[in-house]
């Protein structure tokens, strides 16, 4: 048996993924487990051993790509899958899953948008509600198949061969999301920061690659001239080496805390704008703080109220929550 399973999201999506595919393996051991994803978010799955192939796709937002994806998709039409699983029941997801041609191809129901979007699946599940987990969400799409739970719900992502560059006992501080309303302003953190260092912990800080992200280390290099920074990034794989060899991961809710969390890393997540309950990386060795309540939209860039929600965790909280962690 060949089984394709699709995400076509971002890269914490990705990784929130994994204890679903889990279950799929441990119902299916002998078949073929293949899974296709944004060509961005390959590298997170490449080295899990129990995936027989990872499919990278590019994407780029309004650009269909024809001349790059139509010989990816003759490819996997002619692997001739036994079934497909598509976990975010999107346009593309929907139409991928109806081209790639598997006998049996399971889906999300829509619960907006085009319905005919359902008729590129040969069975549909109605999508479980937001006040559950990202990972019993992405599981729950499963059930049609007699799936059973994973035998534990923890994040998985294989630990790069290169070793990190981080100095022993290292609390990675990482700044940034894709959205302005999730982060800490630069002073927060060089409180905690300062703090931290004073107590002995060594202490980085990181960011993702883009100029606007970069930013926020130059202006937290501005408010505490000492703090260490560390550059971006070369790839994807680099980070996760970095990353890796960190005693702690502190950061607001975005794609590397998720990262941390399956590499093994003890986490502090910070929530403001989302929910802690639907998206805190689950297991023993991760945390959470949240922030005030708010009524800012989950599209919004920017928290629309005069004081952010996610300027509620005070600096203190999160060095009380730190040393709790530590000890």
């Amino acid at each position: 048996m060949k089984i394709l399973a699709l995400k076509f999201k971002y890269l914490g999506d990705v990784v929130v993924m994994v204890p679903a595919l889990r279950a799929l393996r441990a119902q299916y051991p002998e078949a073929e487990l293949h899974v296709l994803v944004a060509a961005e978010a390959a590298p997170l799955l490449k080295d899990l051993s129990w995936i027989d192939k990872i499919w990278p796709l590019k994407r780029d937002r309004g650009k269909a790509r024809l001349s790059e994806t139509m010989p990816i998709i003759k490819e996997l039409r002619a692997e001739r899958f036994d079934r497909s699983v598509d976990f975010v029941g999107n346009d593309r997801g929907a139409l991928l899953s109806r081209l790639i041609g598997a006998d049996i191809r399971l889906g999300l129901r829509p619960q907006t948008g085009s319905g005919a979007r359902r008729l590129c699946y040969t069975e549909t599940i109605e999508e479980l509600d937001t006040t559950r987990h990202e990972v019993v969400r992405d599981y729950y799409v499963l059930t049609p198949w007699g799936v059973p739970p994973p035998a534990n719900w923890e994040l998985e992502l294989a630990k790069p061969a290169t070793p990190s560059t981080l100095p022993g006992g290292t609390i990675l501080c990482h700044l940034s999301t894709s959205q302005r309303k999730k982060e800490l302003k630069p002073e927060t953190w060089a409180a905690i920061g300062q703090s931290l260092s004073a107590s002995g912990h060594p202490v980085r800080f990181s960011a993702g690659p883009t100029e606007r992200e970069q930013a926020l280390l130059a202006d937290l290099k501005t408010t505490w001239p000492d703090a260490q920074i560390l550059p971006a990034s070369a790839s994807l794989t680099d980070f996760m080496a970095l990353v890796a060899g960190a005693r702690l991961f502190v950061s607001p809710d975005t794609a590397p805390l998720h990262i941390a969390a399956g590499l093994g890393v003890h986490t502090l997540g910070l929530f403001g704008p989302t929910s802690a309950s639907r998206w805190a990386p689950p297991g023993d060795k991760h945390h959470a703080l949240s922030g005030a309540l708010c009524p800012c939209s989950g599209h919004l860039e920017q928290c629309a109220q005069t004081n952010r929600c996610i300027d509620a965790i005070r600096s203190e909280t999160v060095l009380k929550k730190i040393e709790e962690v530590l000890a």
